[in-house]
């Protein structure tokens, strides 16, 4: 019995020791706002330097780490859009520190950061090509769900809005809903579909509020990006977890019963480890626009089957889009882990999911786009030296159809005299010649747009500087598993294997203080349309005010 007493009277004391220690820490609360517009920056993250403690920004910008040993500390604040900042505070034992924090614009006129010109980062106003940035400060103003619609405010950028998902984006001229001149990347990873070539658009994985910043370049960028980027290249660029931690959900109304509920959430572990995903469901209506279909149907009596009729019946109608849906919806999301096995390296896993019904407009005609899925996963390797990266992406569908094509093919049954169940059932695939049921003949105008298609993509790339020359060393493979199931390509159900390989040198030298010149070649070897050489040189001139620079490709 005495042990036993002995034994609780020393877990008291140490439990009364260990609260009286942690009474004895302090608290560093305060708050975070833009410099600018005194308005409350929410999910900025506070971190005392050199540990894992920290916490984010509230709804009213405000922050609060409980528990810290007396001493003095410095604090960094970082916020995407925002210049970090960091501050000194001295925390004592029992008491509250307050740190109050007031955030400027990272963005100054020529130290914005890209990537997009010359495959490394480097200040705007260095890159060798015709640039425009929209960072996250822009995306996060926006009130739509659609960053797309902040493309159509950029100058050399055609915009055309075909609905209330559709954007068509190209840069300077060559426009239409059609748009595979101008290359599409997320994160260095092709966004296009593996079988068309065209850009995802409504497929895209993307959340709004993981974008960090989107780069256009106006000018051809085929020397480094490949036989496709001869129009331009627009490059999204999504955050990292480490530099924005928290969570956001966001929830959005408007015209057209559009409903968008979005979230996101980042956080990292220790110094190693970090992770964020993200994820929307989108629903609404789309415009209330009837795309009529004119039909032509021309029986030549019996006379084209065997009788002695001399005359001809021609029917024409104007019909609207047959089992028209305007509804539209989509489940997107996307999630990363990072690695830092060293303290200037990554290894990144990723993945990203959409799953969208919608109507799809292109010069052809609309589609309804029926449960199109587009799943990837991306395996990355980051380091000042390096970038190493392998992904593979999937593109499957199953009752996605041409509406025009189909209304057309409905029609050629009805007017012969078919039941309305049959017209409906065999208007995706085929359209009746014939002046009866049982006169006439079935054929081939198939509606449906099948797809089970994927994609293997690969990538090295090396940077150095040798004797003054800074250089760029990269080399690209691709696989193209392209797959209609026989419906719009002549793959009789089975791939259609399409391989190429690419590689890329540039580099740059510096004369002074304003002057680079910069040569770029590329080369690829297409399984089909064989070797292509592309050279590029340029010449840029900075001078010393910001306010202007120029460039000038010979």
């Amino acid at each position: 019995m005495k042990k036993a007493y002995t034994l609780l009277s020393l877990l008291c004391a140490a439990l009364f020791t260990c609260i009286s220690l942690q009474a004895q820490n302090g608290t560093i609360k305060g708050t975070v706002k833009d410099a600018e517009s005194g308005e409350a920056l929410v999910g900025a993250n506070v971190v005392i330097a050199g540990t894992s403690q920290g916490a984010a920004t509230d709804a009213s910008g405000m922050y609060t780490i409980a528990d810290v040993k007396p001493g003095e500390y410095a604090l960094e604040v970082t916020y995407t859009g925002f210049q970090n900042f960091k501050k000194i505070v001295v925390v004592k034992a029992g008491e509250t520190t307050t740190a109050d924090f007031s955030m400027g614009a990272a963005v100054l006129l020529g130290q914005e950061v890209v990537v997009s010109a010359s495959r490394k980062a480097e200040k705007l106003t260095n890159a060798p090509a015709t640039i425009t940035v929209i960072n996250s400060k822009a995306i996060s103003e926006l009130p739509s769900f659609n960053v797309a619609e902040l493309l159509g405010r950029q100058r050399g950028v055609d915009y055309v809005r075909s609905g209330v998902l559709g954007v068509g984006i190209n840069a300077r001229g060559f426009n239409s809903a059609f748009n595979p001149k101008n290359l599409q990347l997320n994160d260095n990873r092709l966004t296009t579909l593996i079988a068309t070539g065209l850009p995802l658009g409504a497929l895209s994985t993307t959340v709004k509020e993981d974008v960090e910043r989107i780069e256009v370049i106006l000018g051809p960028s085929s020397a480094l990006y490949g036989p496709n980027a001869h129009n331009g290249l627009l490059n999204t660029i999504t955050k990292d977890p480490r530099t924005s931690q928290g969570t956001t959900i966001a929830v959005g109304v408007g015209n057209q019963n559009v409903l968008s509920t979005r979230f996101r959430h980042a956080s990292k572990w220790g110094d190693k480890f970090a992770f964020k995903v993200s994820a929307e469901y989108l629903k609404g209506t789309e415009f209330d626009y009837t795309d009529t279909v004119y039909y032509n149907n021309t029986a030549f009596d019996n006379k084209l089957f065997g009788g002695a009729g001399n005359g001809s019946k021609i029917i024409r109608h104007k019909s609207t889009e047959l089992e028209l849906n305007r509804d539209f919806s989509s489940l997107r999301g996307e999630a990363g882990l990072y690695y830092s096995p060293t303290s200037k390296s990554d290894i990144i896993l990723s993945y990203g999911h959409s799953t969208s019904n919608n109507i799809g407009l292109t010069n052809a005609g609309r589609n309804q786009i029926k449960d199109w899925q587009i799943n990837w996963f991306q395996l990355r390797y980051v380091s000042p030296r390096f970038f190493v990266q392998a992904y593979q992406t999937y593109s499957k569908t199953e009752d996605t159809y041409a509406m025009n094509q189909r209304t057309q093919n409905y029609w050629s049954f009805k007017d012969a005299g078919f039941s309305e169940e049959e017209s409906r059932r065999r208007s995706f695939g085929e359209q009746w010649f014939g002046i009866s049921p049982t006169v006439g003949v079935p054929l081939n105008r198939n509606s449906v747009f099948k797809d089970n298609s994927n994609r293997t993509n690969a990538e090295a790339q090396y940077n150095n500087s040798v004797a003054g020359f800074d250089f760029i060393l990269g080399v690209q493979y691709q696989q193209d598993r392209a797959n209609s199931k026989g419906t719009y390509l002549l793959d009789g159900g089975e791939n259609i294997e399409v391989a190429q390989i690419g590689g890329y040198l540039q580099v740059e030298r510096k004369f002074g203080e304003h002057l680079k010149a910069v040569a770029a070649a590329r080369f690829d070897d297409h399984e089909l349309y064989g070797f292509n050489f592309i050279p590029k040189a340029a010449q840029l001139w900075k001078p010393t005010s910001l306010a202007a620079y120029c460039w000038a490709i010979v």
